[in-house]
């Protein structure tokens, strides 16, 4: 008999994101941080009520590819040209240290007498394995929170986008050094390869659609709709490809296909129809979906506070390898320091990191329960600490203009009595 029972799942999905976002937003926190803790408490960590299933991963799934495709949709090209060079070093040195980071903990409790290992790979590899992880970053929890503060359009925001593109096909390539010592059959050069042939034919892809695209909108304008659904096959065509042709991540596709699309005529209607359908569907369930994943082993005392420290040196790394390039770069420290906080966040690309070394042998089975708190914990902190580091940006800001205000005052309080001063010696 066919059950319906993934019906009740959505409906109590969408009920409670709701609820808790409103009760997050009147503590001042973004709405996305109600959705996380609606997914923890209705999934087996909490109540159980809601098991993670096939039919909700491929619902996330498609929720976050709409969203990285809304993120390019509303990215500015000539802002991000600009930021191009710093966007690379900034994911450059936001991979490197955390790394380095993650290699030496693991190093550190990964050991006879700390935690034992139950895989047969070496701990070298293993140790590793959890830097590759925490190289990882998921900008999509970041870019909900930037929109919801408008401030997704802003030169942070762009930098942070362009870093987590870069970022994401560092760590594809990180993932495969590691793996490939494991695994004889895997080539390196030929992930490289696929890497840099899914770019070039992303671009030309995208040129050819851009021209399609203007070229239709100049004569079917009457109706619209049609548009958005031409726009929504390309960003799925171009999700496919990269994940099935080049080994690239769908998001990455997704994102790139709403930036082809963004400097045609309607990009706002699209974005404003894709808006529509990723707040009443499926946002809710792909920020939900990250909470229903954790299902936590008992842990002995020596694995909590390996997750504890996980979580402190997963943040910090992030904060202070990302926030460095950008200052590199010649960003101001306010926009260093939101940089590297937009970074913070793991979410479900360190998850997809950790199934797959645990599918390889890379990871013991007693690491993953903290690897998961890691990516729960980071993926709350990212948005909570972000909207307080923009208020911060914001105030400062507003300082600034009432002191230019004030200037300008002053200089107009001068030229008026010299005015007047003419006059009456006339």
């Amino acid at each position: 008999m066919e059950s319906y029972h993934f019906l009740l799942d959505i409906a109590l999905i969408l009920l409670s994101t709701k609820v808790f976002g409103l009760i997050t937003k009147k503590f001042q926190m973004p709405q996305v941080v109600g959705a996380l803790l609606a997914g923890l408490l209705l999934g087996p960590a909490v109540l159980g009520w809601i098991k993670e299933t096939e039919f909700l991963d491929q619902i996330s799934e498609l929720g976050v590819i709409v969203l990285m495709f809304s993120a390019g949709l509303e990215t500015d090209v000539k802002e991000l040209k600009k930021t191009g060079v710093a966007s690379f070093v900034i994911a450059l040195i936001g991979v490197l240290v955390p790394l380095a980071g993650g290699f030496g903990l693991a190093c550190f409790f990964n050991r006879p007498g700390m935690i034992e290992s139950d895989v047969s790979a070496s701990l070298f590899l293993q140790n590793m394995f959890i830097g590759v992880i925490l190289t990882a970053t998921s900008v999509s929890i970041t870019v909900e929170s930037l929109k919801e503060m408008g401030k997704l359009n802003t030169r942070a925001g762009n930098a942070i986008l362009g870093a987590a593109v870069i970022d994401d096909i560092l760590g594809i390539i990180a993932l495969t050094l590691v793996t490939s010592m494991t695994d004889p059959t895997v080539n390196v050069l030929v992930v490289l390869g696929q890497i840099v042939l899914f770019f070039a034919f992303a671009i030309g892809a995208g040129l050819l659609f851009y021209l399609f695209f203007k070229h239709w909108i100049a004569h079917y304008e009457k109706d619209m709709r049609r548009f958005v659904i031409v726009a929504f096959v390309f960003c799925l065509l171009l999700s496919y490809v990269a994940e099935e042709w080049f080994g690239v991540a769908d998001i990455t596709g997704a994102y790139i296909a709403g930036l082809m699309i963004s400097n045609t005529q309607r990009s706002k209607y699209v974005a404003a129809r894709f808006g529509t359908l990723s707040y009443i569907l499926l946002s809710p369930i792909f920020f939900a979906s990250i909470g229903l994943k954790v299902e936590l082993p008992s842990m002995t005392g020596m694995v909590v506070l390996f997750a504890v420290l996980l979580v402190i040196v997963a943040v910090l790394t992030k904060v202070i390898g990302c926030g460095l390039g950008a200052k590199l770069m010649k960003f101001s420290n306010r926009e260093s320091l939101q940089i590297g906080v937009g970074m913070i966040s793991r979410g479900e690309v360190a998850l997809i990191v950790a199934n797959k070394g645990n599918a390889v042998g890379l990871m013991s089975s007693s690491l993953f329960g903290p690897v998961v708190i890691m990516v729960v914990a980071t993926t709350i902190i990212t948005p909570i600490v972000l909207k307080l580091v923009f208020a911060m940006h914001y105030e400062e800001t507003t300082v600034e203009n009432r002191l230019a205000a004030s200037y300008e005052e002053i200089e107009n309080i001068h030229k008026g009595s010299g005015r007047g001063q003419k006059i009456k010696k006339s």
